[in-house]
């Protein structure tokens, strides 16, 4: 079925639908209809994220390579594995 018929059929029943099925369907999907968020536009995430990055670049932090992480979690599935 195509979108443009799904979307149709959507229309046609929620047309037809009762108060109660309304607020069911919404309900549903109140969550996806949310607006997303652009974190690029959060002044103070951004500025977290700045900082956290000028503490790395500086050394201040230790930052850790995918493979180092890779690693980790490759022991992590071991390490779970072996309780089993």
């Amino acid at each position: 079925m195509t979108t443009a018929a799904i979307r149709e059929k959507l229309f046609d029943y929620i047309k037809e639908a009762d108060d109660n099925k309304i607020k069911n369907i919404y309900e549903i999907f109140e969550d996806q209809m949310a607006p997303a968020v652009d974190w690029s536009e959060d002044e103070e995430f951004v500025a977290e994220l700045d900082e956290r990055y000028r503490r790395w670049e500086q050394g201040i932090d230790k930052g850790i390579s995918m493979d180092e992480v890779k690693a980790s979690l490759a022991q992590l599935k071991k390490d779970r594995a072996n309780r089993l």
